[in-house]
């Protein structure tokens, strides 16, 4: 079977985007290619994976296009998308990279490198130097390694030629997703060069994002039947919801594409909303699915129980802490959720996104608990979560079968759980792992005693009946 292949002229580089994985492919390249259909421009894709080869190795022997393949009841829509003008992996030649990124038609760069990619302490606020990327970075400033230490590289490539600077975009689940970016790489260039840390302070926009578009991970199957329904092999293909979101903060140094998003003075309230609405219940859903048996969020919501969790969950601990954006009712955002979970179309493996909870549970979920507790409410679905989540990195499941945890700290989170032999003592270690718990939220009462309590009870009575548990005690609605 012949491989899908470019037809038509590439266009020409205007984005370098970092992290061109099946979200990116899913999301930032479908909207900049209906932008360039739409509105034309020189707003070409170089994608650059910091890491692996794969995405190199799917998208260049087809010339950067692939099919985004829109899954609806009434088949799947397949569009191919030609975005992407070129496809690099950064550790092959760095210095290339710094080229790419420093020449003066690139106008943005952006991000899809997920929470970890970042180098960020939630704890101090800033720079995590003994990441052992940002600490090669700073020993190594011209041969980098991460997302951070290539933006610092190139701005200061750019300042030495007078070129003007980049937008930098992140498109990453972080709340203030641009404020944060802005943090690492201004702490990240005053350890280097602090004159290149004020010229960045003046001139370099870093505006916030919120992005939303369930995307499962593409199978072997799917790849099949694209290519039954179409006649061709795409290996870089990915699957998709229709439903997709893009709020930006409109900031930008050289112009943007004609995306069709939504610009805002200020994305704080929609990401906010998004993050703990959304990804909070995925992330509830992914330990307590996972542990009770469940595949994908489709399969865990159908479950009654399951689907009563995120109902109770949005209206008495999560929507509270919610301040509701500009023409959005929350309400009804929770209801469109709910029936997106439910869509059996959308396999998304609970797996999937129980991927680096140490990373997501602080933006996700410990920030609600947090706001919850300050008003006198103790949020013990919330805290379910957290010890099902405690219970999944112990690697261990509820039959006694081993779960293979993908996880910056999985040895220490591990280790802290295999040194306790009972649930104080597992959920004390745990909570001692400053990375994810500070140490005022580690350290009140009521939140401890509410955690332990729910790793006794998943351990004693399972993930299924804890769920019911907790149903069963919501015999009114919190304040």
């Amino acid at each position: 079977m012949k491989r899908l292949a470019r037809t038509g002229p590439r266009p020409r580089p205007g984005i370098v985007h970092l992290g061109p994985g099946a979200f990116f492919r899913a999301f930032n390249a479908v909207y900049t290619d209906e932008a360039m259909r739409r509105s034309g421009g020189d707003w070409g894709i170089v994608a650059v994976s910091l890491k692996s080869a794969s995405a190199r190795d799917q998208l260049a022997p087809q010339g950067g296009v692939y099919t985004s393949v829109t899954l609806t009841p009434d088949g799947p829509e397949p569009v191919v998308i030609g975005s992407i003008t070129e496809v690099r992996v950064a550790p092959e030649d760095p210095d290339a990279v710094i080229a790419r990124m420093s020449d003066p038609a690139t106008r943005i760069i952006s991000l899809t490198i997920t929470e970890k990619g970042y180098g960020y302490d939630p704890a101090s606020k800033g720079l995590d130097p003994t990441d052992p990327d940002i600490a090669y970075d700073l020993a190594e400033p011209m041969a980098p390694r991460s997302a951070v230490g290539f933006i610092t590289a190139a701005l200061a490539r750019r300042r030495t030629a007078q070129t003007p600077p980049f937008t930098v975009l992140s498109c990453d689940n972080l709340p203030s997703n641009g404020r944060v970016t802005r943090t690492v790489t201004l702490d990240f260039a005053r350890r280097v060069a602090p004159d290149l840390a004020d010229w960045i302070a003046a001139h370099v926009p870093f505006p916030s994002t919120m992005v939303d578009r369930i995307t499962p991970a593409t199978t072997d199957a799917d790849i099949a039947a694209l290519a039954e329904a179409t006649g061709y092999h795409d290996a870089a293909a990915v699957m998709h919801e229709r439903f997709r979101q893009w709020v930006i903060e409109d900031d930008f140094v050289q112009g943007r594409p004609d995306w069709d998003a939504t610009f805002v003075e200020s994305v704080e309230a929609h990401e906010l909303m998004k993050l703990r609405c959304l990804n909070g219940t995925h992330s509830t859903l992914a330990y307590l699915g996972y542990l009770a048996g469940f595949e994908t969020v489709a399969e865990a919501t159908a479950d009654t129980d399951f689907a009563a969790l995120c109902r109770a969950l949005w209206r008495d601990e999560i929507t509270p802490t919610v301040p509701p954006p500009e023409s959005e009712d929350l309400s009804a955002y929770c209801d469109a959720l709910l029936a997106r979970y439910q869509d059996p179309l959308i396999r998304h493996r609970l797996w999937q996104i129980a991927m680096d909870g140490s990373q997501k549970l602080p933006q996700r979920i410990l920030g609600t608990i947090r706001d919850r507790l300050v008003t006198g409410y103790v949020p013990d679905g919330l805290c379910l979560a957290v010890a099902a989540w405690m219970r999944y990195v112990g690697g261990v499941d509820e039959a006694g079968q081993p779960i293979d945890v993908r996880d910056p700290l999985a040895d220490r989170l591990r280790a802290a759980s295999d040194s306790a032999a009972d649930a104080r003592g597992k959920v004390s270690n745990i909570l001692a792992i400053r990375e994810v718990f500070d140490p005022e939220l580690a350290g009140d009462d009521r939140f401890r005693a509410a955690v332990t309590g729910a790793y006794d009870k998943l351990v004693s009575i399972g993930a299924r009946s804890a769920v019911a548990s907790y149903l069963g005690s919501r015999t009114w609605s919190a304040p």
